[in-house]
């Protein structure tokens, strides 16, 4: 799939044709509801356009519980919270690629890490925090790791750490493995090859890289977050296009007021903000900083 292509273009790719049979009865009340449920949980915004998504995405869910209706799935999601689990990962989608939209990383070199090396020999200050919200199975944190990496040769006098945060239980899983098919570093800039670890027909990244990286399930509509700290940078990128104006709005605040003054919110390609957001200023394409 190309880069350039939405997340939402994909979707619509994943759903079964308008009019094909159906293997369970699926109502406009069974739509209405699972759509008001993705919306209140997960602040998923589903419009008409995905309701063959939706039945093509659960119906595998239906088949694991041998269910023969979505109004007896409706009673399972009413009655088993970790079913709700299950039903968020079924509807998300996880389309991701190390170094995705590059100038983001180019920008976090020369704007974060590098004045963060030359800043910490002066005052002293080491330590860093990075939020990557929305990790998907972790190629953007890796990213974030093997970029600051470049700049910061040796981790062991330095504090820093990168969050990285889903609301998909099973791409965390695999995320947390830190083993990827080898051909998902075809992309990679060559000035950084050297810390991806070719094992067989895999990717594996070292032991260092991975201890940087804190993987943790958050439902980004939660609150409060359950953290206190400020982070240099926040990465929430190909998230927002799921989140209708209200609820992307008032994120993007929350992110602001998680932002250290003079730090960083990278978003997606097709999330450019509309209107004005207090505390931050663009500074390149799909690039904020929060004011000083």
């Amino acid at each position: 799939m190309s880069p350039a292509r939405s997340e939402a273009q994909a979707l619509d790719s994943a759903s079964p044709a308008l009019g094909e049979a159906r293997e369970f009865a699926f109502s406009e009340a069974d739509f209405r509801h699972l759509v008001q449920l993705a919306y209140e949980y997960a602040g998923i915004a589903l419009s008409e356009s995905k309701r063959n998504l939706l039945y093509s995405r659960l119906s595998r869910r239906l088949r694991v519980l041998e269910l023969d209706t979505f109004s007896a799935y409706r009673e399972v999601l009413a009655n088993d919270e970790r079913e709700i689990e299950n039903f968020i990962n079924s509807i998300s989608t996880n389309h991701t690629k190390f170094f995705r939209e590059a100038h983001h990383f180019d920008h976090l070199r020369t704007h974060v890490a590098v004045p963060f090396t030359q800043n910490a020999g002066v005052s002293g200050k080491r330590r860093l925090r990075i939020w990557s919200a929305g990790c998907s199975s972790g190629e953007e944190p890796y990213t974030i790791v093997v970029v600051l990496k470049r700049e910061i040769r040796d981790f062991s006098g330095y504090d820093v750490r990168i969050l990285a945060t889903d609301i998909d239980t099973d791409v965390l899983t695999k995320a947390s493995r830190g083993e990827f098919a080898s051909a998902t570093i075809d992309e990679v800039p060559k000035a950084y090859l050297e810390h991806f670890k070719r094992a067989g027909d895999k990717v594996v990244m070292d032991a260092e890289i991975k201890s940087l990286i804190t993987f943790r399930r958050l439902n980004l509509m939660s609150e409060p977050w359950p953290f206190q700290g400020k982070f240099d940078a926040i990465f929430c990128r190909n998230v927002m296009i799921y989140f209708d104006g209200p609820t992307k709005a008032k994120l993007i605040q929350r992110f602001v007021q998680q932002i250290k003054p003079g730090g960083w919110l990278y978003i997606g390609h097709s999330e450019s903000l509309i209107g004005a957001h207090p505390g931050l200023q663009s500074a390149g394409r799909t690039i904020y900083r929060r004011d000083e």
